[in-house]
């Protein structure tokens, strides 16, 4: 192979506290690998992996030498939902499931709508919504023409 295929397969968050953050997934009914354990685990989301791997770990594979990081690395995860009220209702679900809010709900200029929260690392997600995303049937972005 030549060259790197146009595709995202894994996200990798580094994490400090595997078992609070194993739990925040699983109470959002995320499906979890069955091979996952305190020491590694992944959910499976539409086609790509979330994988969760301690952080010093992580840090040590990914940048080694480096301190570990601190605050907000300037990276949103999203996940994308299939109609404008959803994007109410799965903020609420997170939230429940053990998420803090990060901003409300709010129309875009791009004929969208979403909002932010933080999982209780602090990984910032966005759920959205676009009149524009088409989805496969495991819910794989498709389009955002």
């Amino acid at each position: 192979m030549t060259e790197i295929p146009a595709r995202l397969s894994i996200v990798t968050l580094g994490v400090r506290n595997m078992g609070v953050l194993r739990s925040f997934y699983r109470a959002l009914s995320w499906p979890e690998l069955s091979s996952g354990d305190d020491a590694w685990t992944g959910f499976l989301l539409g086609g790509i992996l979330l994988a969760l791997f301690p952080l010093p770990d992580l840090t040590a594979e990914a940048a080694p030498g480096s301190p570990a990081p601190t605050g907000w690395s300037g990276i949103t995860l999203a996940c994308t939902v299939s109609t404008r009220e959803e994007v109410d209702t799965a903020l609420a679900a997170a939230v429940a499931a053990g998420a803090t809010p990060v901003a409300d709900a709010t129309d875009r200029s791009w004929g969208g709508r979403s909002a932010f929260m933080a999982d209780p690392e602090g990984n910032r997600w966005e759920i959205t919504w676009s009149p524009r995303a088409t989805f496969d049937a495991r819910g794989a972005l498709l389009s955002w023409d």
